[in-house]
């Protein structure tokens, strides 16, 4: 596996040898201080070019950053699908190689990266031949830390997953494990993790990032937390699909008592101890019930 070393250096070599790249940048997780390196990091590169035409039209210029796995090709996708692209203000090419590197890369115009250079905080600047990159701050995760919630917004997320859990229980009964599961993951786990993620921004004064889709929860949160979230997913066998369903009830209560103590909210208690109950209720409930209550 190339180090990451030799992969600036191809990627330097490939610039210099070629009149069409006038700059490189750097976004992602290696732009990022503090994120831990390790070997499935991916390089997320932008070369800025003169033109992209030549570039898309000569599919095998890529050969240059080595033998391929597999990839793929966004912009070409989106166009098959039949949405809307510009080809030539940008394109990009997400490559896993032979060696295990994994290459984000995209071509634009210096047009397109005056509209994207400062959107983002992680970027870091790699060559500048003709001084087109505006100047900016040392790479920062500032852009993905958590932001703090108002009180209309906490209450909404605590209502909101009191409320869709009744979707869920309809789902066990009903003996419909996609509907079921899918409600869960797709509408509790969202306002779990958010309530996980305010709780951490709390704990930070709201100046930490937990990572794309909570990979940093474990990091985080106490052990007594994760070992409650690792208990969140369950198997497909409904006894044990229940069991994560209150173990989940039992940690976002915890965590929102917290975080509206630590921000001076009020949290909703009767939705929580009525849906409780419900669920409980739902539980016992025979498959042949004739009526819910």
């Amino acid at each position: 596996m190339r180090t990451e070393k030799e992969m600036y250096e191809l990627m330097m070599c490939i610039a210099q040898k070629d009149e069409r790249i006038r700059a490189i940048y750097m976004n992602g997780s290696r732009a990022n201080p503090n994120t831990p390196k390790d070997i499935f990091q991916d390089y997320d590169i932008v070369f800025v070019v003169t033109e992209t035409a030549s570039f898309i039209n000569e599919v095998n210029w890529i050969d240059i950053f080595g033998k391929l796995i597999m990839i793929q090709e966004p912009d070409k996708m989106d166009q098959l699908a039949g949405k809307e692209v510009d080809f030539d203000k940008s394109y990009g090419y997400l490559m896993l190689f032979q060696d295990g590197n994994r290459v984000d890369l995209h071509i634009e115009t210096k047009e397109r990266m005056l509209d994207n250079y400062k959107n983002d905080s992680l970027t870091k600047p790699l060559l500048d031949k003709d001084n087109i990159l505006p100047s900016i701050p040392a790479p920062s995760d500032k852009d993905y830390w958590t932001k703090k919630p108002s009180e209309p917004g906490f209450l909404n997320y605590c209502n909101d997953f009191w409320w869709c859990l009744q979707n869920v229980a309809k789902g066990i009964w009903r003996d419909e494990l996609p509907y079921a599961k899918q409600m869960f993951e797709m509408y509790i786990r969202p306002r779990l993790d958010k309530m996980a993620a305010w709780w951490i921004g709390t704990k930070h004064d709201f100046q930490v990032s937990p990572g794309k889709m909570g990979k940093y929860f474990k990091q985080y949160l106490p052990e007594s937390y994760w070992g409650m979230y690792e208990q969140t997913y369950s198997d497909h066998d409904y006894e044990h699909f229940w069991d994560s369903i209150f173990v989940t009830c039992i940690l976002f209560r915890a965590l929102a008592k917290e975080v509206a103590d630590q921000l001076l909210f009020t949290y909703q208690d009767q939705d929580d101890i009525n849906m409780t109950q419900y669920l409980q209720h739902i539980r016992q409930l025979p498959a042949d019930a004739k009526r819910i209550f």
